[in-house]
Order: C-alpha cells, then sequence, then structure tokens
C-alpha cells in the first residue's frame, strides 16, 4: 500500500496553496461581512486553470480526477476560506464540469466543457426540495414531455449559487414517486439555461437569509411551466438516479474536503493563540486543558484525511465508494466542528470578538453537521448499508 499523494495531486497542493497565499484571512472575513463571492480569488483560479482539473485535456481541461480536485478544495478551505467560502469551487468544478465529464452527450461535452474550464460558464445544482431533503427520491418537482420539449414545474429550496450560474444541473421526476418501480426509477436531470430561463419569467429565485457562508448565497428556486429542451438531458430520461449517485458521492467527497481544511485552518488559529497568549506567566497551550483538545483535534484530522483521500481514490478507479463517501464526509465534518469548538474556547472571551476569525470558522463547521446530508442520515447508512441493521423509515 502506497499513502503517498501522486505528483499530480502533489502539484495541486502546490499551485493552488500559491494562489491562495495571496489572500490573508481578513480578505476571507472581509468578503463573508461583505456577503460577496471571493471575484479575487474565482479570477486567480481561473487564470491558472485550476477550474478545469477534472475537465479531460481533449476539452481543454486538466485530465485530473476526483482526488485532485479534493486536495484543491481542501488546500483552499486550509488557506483561510474555511468550509463556507470553499464551497464556491464545488459549485462549478464539481456540480457542473465532473457531471458533464462523466454523463454528457458529445454535444454537451463540446459546448460547454471547455467554458467551464475556463471560468467562463458556471453552474449550480438542484436536488432538495422543501418536503423532500434528505429523502432525494422524494423529490416532486415534475417535468412532463411535450414534444422535443419538457415542461417543468415545483420549487427547490436551498440552491446555492444560482445568482452567477449560467446553467444548472436541476434533477426532476419524470415518473411520480408513487408511481415508480422501483423508487429510484423515473428520475431525469436537465442542463437549465438560467439567464434565459429567468428572462422568460419561468424560473425566479429568493434568496435565503443565512447565518453564515454568505459568499455563496442560497435561494428558494420556483419552475413556473420552465420549457427544457429534450437534448438537455444528461444522462438518460427516467434514468437520473445513475447520474445524481455520480453527482452525490463527489458532493459528499469535495464537501468533506471543504470541511477538512475548515478544520485545518481553526486548529491552526487555535494553536497560535495558544502559544501567543500568556496567563499566569506562561503560554495557555502549556496547559494540558489547552493542549489536549487540539491534539486530539489533530489525531481526527489525519484520520478523517485518510478516509476522504482513500474515497476519492475509490471513485477515479471505478469502484464502489458510497461507503466511503459518506464516512469521509462524516468524519471531515465532525473534525471541523471540534476544531472549531477548541479554537473558539481556547481564545475564552476574545472568540465573540469578531477582530477574530473564530466566530466564522465556528459558523462555518457547523454547516457540515447537516448540509447537503445530515449527521443522523449518514450514521443511518453506515448502521443499514454496512452493519446490517433494520431500517428505522
Amino acid at each position: 500500500m502506497d499513502f503517498t499523494l501522486p505528483e499530480t495531486a502533489l502539484a495541486v497542493q502546490r499551485g493552488i496553496a500559491d494562489v491562495c497565499s495571496r489572500y490573508d484571512m481578513g480578505y476571507w472575513e472581509r468578503c463573508e461581512a461583505e456577503k460577496r463571492w471571493p471575484d479575487e480569488v474565482w479570477a486567480d483560479l481561473a487564470k491558472g486553470g485550476w477550474l478545469g482539473l477534472g475537465v479531460p485535456e481533449e476539452y481543454g481541461g486538466g485530465g485530473q480526477g476526483l482526488l485532485e480536485m479534493a486536495v484543491a478544495t481542501e488546500t483552499l478551505a486550509a488557506s483561510g476560506s474555511a468550509g463556507g467560502s470553499a464551497f464556491t469551487y464545488v459549485l462549478t468544478p464539481g456540480f457542473g464540469a465532473l457531471t458533464l465529464s462523466r454523463h454528457g452527450t458529445p454535444e454537451q461535452k463540446g459546448t460547454l466543457l471547455p467554458r467551464l474550464a475556463t471560468g467562463e460558464l458556471e453552474t449550480c445544482f438542484a436536488l432538495t426540495e422543501p418536503d423532500a431533503g434528505s429523502n432525494s427520491l422524494a423529490i416532486s418537482t415534475f417535468a412532463r414531455q411535450d414534444g422535443a420539449e419538457y415542461v417543468v414545474n415545483g420549487q427547490k429550496i436551498w440552491i446555492t449559487g444560482v445568482q452567477r450560474a449560467t446553467w444548472m444541473m436541476l434533477v426532476t421526476r419524470t415518473i411520480p414517486a408513487e408511481e415508480a418501480k422501483p423508487r429510484t426509477n423515473g428520475m431525469t436531470v436537465f442542463l437549465v439555461n438560467v439567464p434565459e430561463a429567468v428572462e422568460k419569467g419561468q424560473l425566479s429565485y429568493r434568496p435565503i437569509p443565512k447565518m453564515g457562508a454568505n459568499t455563496t448565497p442560497s435561494n428558494m428556486v420556483f419552475f413556473d411551466d420552465l420549457r427544457v429542451p429534450a437534448a438537455n438531458v444528461v444522462g438518460e430520461v427516467h434514468g437520473g438516479a445513475v447520474v445524481l449517485w455520480d453527482i452525490l458521492n463527489p458532493e459528499r467527497i469535495l464537501l468533506g474536503a471543504s470541511a477538512l481544511g475548515g478544520a485545518e485552518v481553526a486548529l491552526r488559529v487555535g494553536v497560535e493563540y495558544a502559544r501567543q497568549r500568556e496567563v499566569f506567566g506562561r503560554p495557555i497551550g502549556a496547559n494540558q486543558a489547552i493542549a489536549f483538545p487540539l491534539a486530539q483535534v489533530q489525531a481526527k484530522i489525519e484520520l478523517a484525511r485518510l478516509m476522504l483521500y482513500k474515497a476519492a481514490w475509490l471513485f477515479d478507479q471505478g469502484l464502489p465508494c458510497g461507503t466511503e463517501s459518506n464516512i469521509a464526509k462524516l468524519t471531515a465534518s465532525q473534525a471541523a466542528w471540534e476544531a472549531a469548538d477548541a479554537a473558539f474556547q481556547t481564545h475564552g472571551g476574545m472568540a465573540y470578538s469578531l477582530e477574530y476569525p473564530v466566530a466564522r470558522l465556528l459558523t462555518d463547521a457547523r454547516i457540515g453537521k447537516i448540509a447537503p446530508v445530515t449527521e443522523e442520515l449518514l450514521l443511518n447508512y453506515v448502521a443499514t448499508q454496512v452493519l446490517g441493521l433494520p431500517r428505522s423509515f
């Protein structure tokens, strides 16, 4: 067994770190406070070709795998952006480019992948609904065929990045859930031109006020007789579950990488303060009550990283990775929360001061325990699919 990262991943790590070295913690604090997209970082990532890592070389991309993309996401988050801002990297390279590279038609690939690789186009992903959160198979947004088009009606919630997206990866039902046998049948994924649909009044959205992660706005989205060409189907009609699983496993891995990087930056902030802050004539890091929680976090970060890289490697090899993806997301999110909590406690009363980044790090870390899937559902997966325990629903 070889636990050394391949040179391709190490090169990505160095390249992303070089881009991020131009932006300090203050930059990310300002982006969050001003609720603005990190345009400067995005432009630098695009200029360096880092947005096209997962795009095949014949379409102008880097031709790399999910492992390299996970390393890129982790490095971006660990630089200071943490989980909330690092999610910007997942929206287009993950949801859009990776999915189209694996499931797009030749026409879709030729038209979109080169422009996704350069950052000229951006994407978002629409699955979650108000009455179908973690139960993805229960979505009711419906696409009815009408000649060479489909007519879509319904709504989605917590859809991030709609404001900037040119294309939306939209998951619909083309067979109602109650009629589908098996229930995974009858799902279809579409590419939706967002600006065009908005202009026609067929798609509208409303931002959701959030307690954090405000560099990437999230929205309620409404579809009113949205007309989508049949040529915009990604994968097979009624067979969208295959595409969906190929979105959800990378999503868990990439958001796990985002959480892992958030854990790393939170630990770094906590350790720096523990070294510098002196009470009773010595650094507070000399006290085991301070040192041990930080040391425990370091151990959990290392363990989470091993599972994360394993899950990404399995995906790249075309091997089953559902269990590993879920465990990676679970452990990375737990490490992020414990790291942020330990950093917060290490800062004591100063943690409440917005002069320090720990409040943002704590808010960001909390997201991972509920999104894109709750910790309880991840544990339920392990309990039923791995341990063979009876289902509770």
